[in-house]
C-alpha cells in the first residue's frame, strides 16, 4: 500500500515521516521532476535540525526548485492552488520511461494541508526567519525565499527607492524651460494629428527628471534613438550647467556615460546601432553642440565587464566599497537581467549616479531568478501619471497626455516609466506586427484567423517529428506554408527582402571564398559576408531536449543539410558549422551569446587548410576574431536556437518551431519573443493536429516575487 499525503507520512518499514519525504523527494529528482539540488538542500535542514516537520522540508525543496524556474520564492497560497505548478511537470523533453511505479504527484501530497497547517509547520525559528537574520529561509505574507534571494529584492527595492527620493531633488532643479529648448532641437515638429503624442519625446522628459528611470516598448519603438537623443538633452543640460561652473573658475566636465547589455549578443547589436544613432543627432542647433555628440558613448559592453568579473565568484569588483566612475548607466535589453544581477548593479553605482533601462516589458524575463523589468513597468501602459508629472512633461515638451492615462494616486515609480507605443519597424499592415501584438492580448481566436489574411511576411507550416518533406524545404531554402511570400517589395516596388533558409549562407561560403593567396583583408570581408548570409535565417525553438528540442533539431538539420550535400559530415568541426557561445571567455573577448561560423583558411601548404571560427569583433567597425576551434571551450551548434537565447538578437526569416506536446514552458511570453526576433518574415512551424499554438498564447507567465512591496504593487506573485 502506498501511502502519498502528508497526513500519511507514517512510520513504514522503519521509515519516519522525515525520511518518507525525503523519499518522495528523491523520487520527483528520478523522474525529472526536481532537481537533485532541490532535494540536497532539503537533506542539509534536516542534519541542521533533526526534528525538522515534513512540510517544512517539502516547503524548503520547493522554494529552492522555484529559483531554477526562474520564481524568487514559493507562494505558499498558490502552491495549494495549484499544487502541481510547484513542480516541472512535465519536465523539459520527453517522459522518462521507466517500470517503476510513479511517485505520488504534489496534489496528493498536499492532500488536506492548508494555508494556516503549512505556515504552522514553518515556525522554526532555527530554519525559518520574517526578516533580517541569518536563518537559511525567510517568510514573508505567504513567500518563502531562500535567505540570499530576500536579501538581493530588498536590496533592489531600498536602491530603487533612494533613486526615487533622489528624483524629487532632480525634478525641483531642472526647469522645464531648459529642457524643452533642447527637446525641441532633437525632435523637430511633426503633424500631431496623425501619429499622437511622441512618447519618444515624452520619455527624455521623463527620465531627464529622474535619477531611476526606464524606457520600455516592443520592437521598432525606436529605444535605441530615444535614449541617445536622452544622453545628448542630458550632457546638453549638464554642459550648460558646466558653462556657469567654467565662468566661476571650475573646470567644464560633460557626464560619465557608461552603455551596457546583459550579454555579448545584445551589446554588438547595440553597438551598431548607436554609433548610427550618435551620429545622426540633430545637435547643431543646441548650445556646445559638437561636443554634446563627441561625450555621448559609442562602445557597449556586457554587464559583467562593466562591474568586473572575479575568477570563482559570484561578486564583483565594483561594489559599494568601490562604486562604479559613471554618472550615467544605460543598460539595454533590461528584460534578460535577473533579480541578483540588478542588486548587484545597485549596490556598485554611486549614489549620484542616474540608471537608465531600456527594454520590451511583455519579453520573456531572464532565465534566472527575477522578472524585475516586467514587474517594474506593470502598469506602465496605462500610464498612471499624476497631474503634476503631466504639467511638468506638457511644459518640457509641447506634448499632451491622454486624460485616461492620468492618476492622481500613480507611484514615484509610475513617474519614472515611459512606454514607446508606435513601432516603425511593423507597419500596420504587418502580419509580424498584428500577430505579436494579437499573442501579447493573449486572443487565440484571433491567432488562429490571421494565418487566413494572406499576410506576405508570415506563414504556417504544419509538420511532424517522422515527415522531412516539408521542414526540409523550411531550414534548407526557408520555402512553406500557408500565406507565405517568397520577397517582399519596397516602395518603388523592387524586391526589398527573400526569405531564405540555410542553404543561403552556406552557399554564399562556398562561392564567395577568396583564393588561396588573397590577403587577410579578403578573408575578413568573406567572413562578414557569411555571418551577415546566417542571419538571413534561423530556426528557433522552445525546449532544449527531445526531437522539437535544440538537441534533437540540431542533429535532424545537420543531417538534412548533409543529404543536401551543404555540408560535410566529418567530424564535430566542419565548414559552415555555426556555434553558439554558452559562457562569458573574456581571455578570447567572446561573450555569452555570441554566434560564429567555422571557415576553411588555406594551411601551411597548397593542399592544406585549417579550420578557424569566425567571430564580429563586435567593435562597431566590422571587424573579425578568428578563433582556433580548440580554444572555445564552451559552445554549442547552433541551427537551431533557443528563444531565450535569441534574446538580443534579430534575424531576416526567422522559424519557430513548437513542439508536440506542451509544457510550462510555453507561454505567451515566449511565443510573442520568438516572433518578434524576426525583422521581415515570420515562419511557425506547429504539430499537426495539436492545439499548442492556441494553449501557449491562453498561458502567461506568473513569476513569484515581492518585488513591489512598497512601489504601490501588490508584492506577491505577479505576472512578467
Amino acid at each position: 500500500m502506498t501511502m502519498h499525503a502528508v497526513d500519511n507520512l507514517v512510520v513504514m518499514d522503519s521509515e519516519s515521516p522525515l525520511s518518507r519525504m525525503l523519499a518522495v523527494l528523491d523520487q520527483w529528482v528520478e523522474r525529472g521532476w526536481l532537481r537533485a539540488l532541490d532535494a540536497g538542500f532539503a537533506r542539509f535542514l534536516r542534519t541542521e535540525a533533526p526534528q525538522t516537520p515534513p512540510l517544512l522540508l517539502l516547503a524548503a525543496a520547493l522554494a529552492s526548485h522555484q529559483l531554477g524556474r526562474g520564481h524568487v520564492c514559493l507562494d505558499l497560497q498558490a502552491t495549494l492552488d495549484d499544487p502541481a505548478f510547484a513542480l516541472s511537470l512535465p519536465p523539459d523533453g520527453p517522459p522518462l520511461q521507466t517500470a517503476v511505479e510513479p511517485p505520488p504527484a504534489p496534489t496528493e501530497v498536499l492532500a488536506g494541508v492548508d494555508l494556516a497547517r503549512w505556515r504552522a509547520a514553518l515556525e522554526q525559528p532555527a530554519l525559518v526567519g520574517t526578516g533580517a537574520g541569518n536563518t537559511p529561509l525567510v517568510l514573508v505574507g505567504t513567500r518563502l525565499y531562500l535567505r540570499r534571494y530576500w536579501q538581493y529584492e530588498q536590496d533592489v527595492r531600498a536602491g530603487i527607492e533612494r533613486r526615487l527620493a533622489a528624483s524629487l531633488h532632480l525634478e525641483a532643479s531642472l526647469q522645464a524651460g531648459a529642457a524643452r529648448s533642447a527637446l525641441d532641437v532633437l525632435f523637430p515638429r511633426r503633424d500631431v494629428k496623425a501619429t499622437g503624442a511622441d512618447w519618444q519625446k515624452l520619455a527624455c522628459a521623463l527620465a531627464a527628471r529622474s535619477a531611476f528611470s526606464i524606457i520600455t516598448g516592443g520592437p521598432g519603438t525606436g529605444k535605441t534613438t530615444t535614449v541617445v537623443r536622452l544622453l545628448a538633452l542630458l550632457q546638453t543640460l549638464a554642459l550648460d550647467e558646466n558653462a556657469a561652473s567654467q565662468r566661476a573658475g571650475r573646470a567644464v566636465r560633460p557626464l560619465r556615460i557608461r552603455l551596457a547589455a546583459p550579454t555579448g549578443k545584445a551589446a554588438a547589436r547595440l553597438n551598431e546601432s548607436i554609433a548610427s544613432a550618435v551620429a545622426q543627432l540633430p545637435v547643431e542647433q543646441l548650445p556646445n553642440g559638437a561636443a554634446v555628440r563627441e561625450a555621448i558613448p559609442t562602445v557597449v559592453t556586457t554587464l559583467h565587464r562593466v562591474l568586473g568579473t572575479r575568477p570563482d565568484s559570484r561578486r564583483f569588483r565594483h561594489d559599494v566599497s568601490n562604486p562604479l566612475p559613471v554618472d550615467v548607466l544605460v543598460i539595454d535589453e533590461a528584460s534578460m537581467i535577473d533579480l541578483e544581477m540588478m542588486a548587484a548593479v545597485l549596490d556598485a553605482l554611486p549614489a549620484s549616479a542616474r540608471l537608465i533601462l531600456l527594454g520590451d516589458k511583455d519579453q520573456l524575463a531572464s532565465v534566472e531568478a527575477g522578472a524585475v523589468l516586467g514587474e517594474l513597468c506593470q502598469r506602465a501602459g496605462d500610464g498612471h501619471y499624476t497631474p503634476a508629472t503631466r504639467d511638468w512633461l506638457q511644459a518640457a515638451t509641447g506634448e499632451q497626455i491622454e486624460a485616461a492615462m492620468l492618476d492622481a494616486q500613480g507611484t514615484a515609480l509610475d513617474q519614472s516609466v515611459a512606454m514607446l507605443r508606435q513601432s516603425h519597424r511593423f507597419s500596420a499592415e504587418s502580419g509580424i506586427g498584428q500577430l505579436a501584438a494579437l499573442v501579447n492580448a493573449g486572443d487565440a481566436a484571433a491567432v488562429a484567423r490571421i494565418w487566413t489574411h494572406g499576410h506576405a511576411d508570415l506563414a504556417l507550416l504544419v509538420c511532424s517529428a517522422t515527415d522531412d518533406a516539408a521542414f526540409k524545404a523550411l531550414v534548407i531554402d526557408g520555402e512553406g506554408g500557408a500565406a507565405a511570400s517568397a520577397q517582399l517589395f519596397g516602395a518603388n516596388g523592387e524586391p526589398a527582402h527573400a526569405r531564405h533558409g540555410y542553404r543561403h549562407y552556406l552557399q554564399t561560403m562556398r562561392e564567395r571564398q577568396p583564393s588561396r593567396h588573397a590577403g587577410q583583408e579578403a578573408f575578413d570581408a568573406w567572413a562578414r559576408e557569411v555571418l551577415k548570409a546566417q542571419g538571413e535565417f534561423q530556426l528557433l525553438c522552445a525546449l532544449r531536449r527531445g526531437p522539437w528540442g535544440v538537441e534533437g533539431l540540431n542533429k535532424r538539420v545537420a543531417r538534412l543539410l548533409q543529404e543536401e550535400g551543404l555540408i560535410s559530415a566529418r567530424g564535430e568541426w566542419y565548414p559552415g558549422r555555426p556555434v553558439l557561445v554558452t559562457r562569458n571567455d573574456y581571455e578570447l573577448g567572446l561573450m555569452n551569446g555570441d554566434i560564429g561560423i567555422t571557415l576553411e583558411l588555406p594551411g601551411a601548404t597548397p593542399e592544406s587548410a585549417v579550420l578557424r571560427v569566425a567571430f564580429p569583433a563586435g567593435d562597431g567597425a566590422g571587424g573579425i576574431k578568428w578563433v582556433l576551434p580548440s580554444r572555445l571551450q564552451a559552445v554549442e551548434t547552433v541551427l537551431a536556437l533557443t528563444v531565450h537565447k535569441s534574446q538580443g538578437s534579430e534575424f531576416m526569416h526567422a522559424a519557430l518551431v513548437l513542439p508536440d506536446t506542451f509544457s510550462p514552458i510555453l507561454t505567451r511570453e515566449l511565443v510573442y519573443t520568438g516572433i518578434t526576433r524576426a525583422r521581415a518574415f515570420l515562419t511557425l512551424a506547429v504539430p499537426e493536429g495539436k492545439p499548442v499554438l492556441e494553449r501557449a498564447v491562453c498561458a502567461k507567465v506568473h513569476r513569484a516575487s515581492g518585488l513591489l512591496a512598497g512601489f504601490g504593487g501588490e508584492g506577491d506573485a505577479q505576472g512578467d
